[in-house]
């Protein structure tokens, strides 16, 4: 039975392997082919009345190390430098407002079905307003090198500040001075643990000269993550700002301890550092979206009572793209369309403890959201692609 388990999830990864190769062409996200999968095949051990441990402990744990591998696999591709300067304005001012517009419109619209608090309103409609960098940027390789660069920043950006904003209304009851203040020296410290433990990182990613050197650095940066986020820290921001320190040693050359580090030399490293943690990012994302797609279940997929407010959620998430773009300047195809919901949205709805939970922010309601926005962002690719062509 080992065997068989092996061989069928050795066949899982391959398969969405294929079609993550094939989306450049199809343009269908590999994310709904993964749960279509994960969802099969709990249809099918329904069916043939198969007994398997209870699976759904794991997706935490798996979506979180995913979340590093993801933001960390972006910080590895992201570039800060002069010729850089307009993207990454473009796309901070696109990721940040956006995701405030969003919250106050979902989070008062919470609060005034639901009647709950305002801060635990804002604390649920968080996971609905941030752009899945784990779905969108896999889904652009077929768009031009500007606009699949200023996606790749974007949703980087949006699952930081998710985050950021997610760990501030979940440490706070009330909004005031001592809690902006509290949040301010939370960012501080955490600014200073990223920059020490990157540069003892790069240290060691200089000096180690074992064969095996790539996975104890990660799961050293997994222990870092872990450790902050005991201590309410924006842990996530230490891993975007170790792979930015990695990727940008180059326009740190003037300074004295950089230059100890021999940068020349340890860009050979990064390089193949950044190919694994594409690899595992990869299969860590493949395995999520499937387990996740296992724990879907028909009344919860289907589920009436919910399916006209995701509708109305991603109606309003494309307004206020329309609105983003257009103040940016920013053509409007295929980007009005690229902002998916996904993996961040998951794991912070899980996150949530039950003591803050909404009974109408469910399951359901989330699952319909990113299967939607998904199909959203499917839909104005092939389109795009199809008036591409027309043109040409």
């Amino acid at each position: 039975m080992t065997i068989t388990w092996i061989i069928i999830l050795c066949l899982l990864i391959l398969v969405a392997y294929a079609f993550d190769l094939s989306s450049k062409h199809t343009k269908i996200p590999t994310v709904i082919i993964m749960l279509i999968m994960g969802f099969s095949i709990h249809q099918g051990i329904n069916f043939f009345e198969i007994k398997i441990p209870n699976l759904d402990l794991m997706l935490p744990v798996i979506g979180t190390i995913g979340l590093i591998l993801i933001v960390l696999e972006a910080g590895l591709d992201l570039e800060l430098n002069k010729n850089k300067k307009k993207v990454i304005t473009s796309s901070f001012f696109s990721a940040l407002i956006p995701l405030v517009f969003l919250l106050l419109i979902f989070g008062f619209a919470i609060n005034y079905f639901t009647n709950q608090g305002v801060m635990i309103s804002l604390l649920n409609a968080v996971p609905f307003c941030i752009i899945s960098s784990a779905i969108a940027i896999p889904s652009v390789q077929n768009l031009s090198s500007s606009k699949k660069e200023f996606v790749v920043y974007e949703s980087s950006m949006s699952d930081i500040f998710g985050v950021i904003l997610f760990n501030f209304f979940l440490t706070n009851e009330t909004i005031g001075v001592g809690s902006f203040f509290t949040f301010f020296i939370q960012i501080l410290i955490m600014l200073v643990i990223s920059l020490v433990a990157s540069l003892g990182l790069s240290l060691l990613i200089k000096k180690i000269d074992h064969h095996v050197k790539f996975i104890p650095i990660m799961v050293m940066i997994i222990l870092v993550y872990a450790l902050a986020k005991i201590y309410h820290l924006p842990a996530l921001l230490f891993i975007l700002i170790f792979g930015l320190f990695l990727n940008n040693l180059d326009e740190l050359k003037g300074f004295r301890f950089i230059k100890k580090l021999n940068p020349e030399k340890l860009n050979l490293e990064v390089r193949e550092f950044a190919k694994l943690i594409a690899e595992v990012s990869f299969l860590v994302r493949t395995l999520f979206f499937i387990l996740f797609g296992y724990t879907i279940t028909s009344d919860v997929l289907l589920n009436s009572e919910t399916l006209p407010f995701a509708f109305g959620i991603i109606a309003v998430i494309i307004l206020a793209r329309v609105i983003q773009l257009k103040v940016l300047k920013i053509e409007l195809a295929p980007l009005l369309f690229v902002a998916p919901r996904g993996l961040v949205t998951i794991m912070l709805f899980i996150s949530i403890p039950l003591s803050k939970s909404i009974n109408f922010i469910n399951s359901s309601l989330i699952i319909q959201v990113i299967i939607l926005s998904a199909v959203v962002m499917m839909l104005g690719l092939m389109f795009n692609k199809t008036k591409a062509e027309k043109t040409l």
